[in-house]
């Protein structure tokens, strides 16, 4: 079995990265068929899109909630030209 990993990433050469138990699971995906790689990285994007699907609803919570504070007049608004000015003042 060959100690690299796509894009010529060698695996003794890289402690300092993988701990033990990452290196094994890596070594071990090496040994699968082409077609079970390309299923096995396809399961692992999809677990990185959950936590952000997690992030993108809190945000979109958040911002239903202001909108909503917003319109019952529960937080003040400013004109953008005293915003602008206001940043200016403090930047000089």
């Amino acid at each position: 079995m060959s100690n690299q990993i796509g894009l010529g990433v060698n695996l003794k050469a890289t402690p300092e990265v993988m701990n033990t138990s990452l290196k094994q699971v890596a070594e071990q995906a090496l040994s699968l068929s082409a077609e079970e790689r390309a299923k096995l990285a396809e399961v692992m994007l999809e677990s990185l899109a959950s936590p952000l699907a997690d992030i993108e609803a809190a945000w979109a919570e958040e911002i239903e909630q202001r909108v909503a504070a917003y319109d019952r007049g529960d937080i003040p608004s400013y004109p953008a030209e005293d915003v602008f000015a206001e940043a200016k003042r403090i930047l000089k």
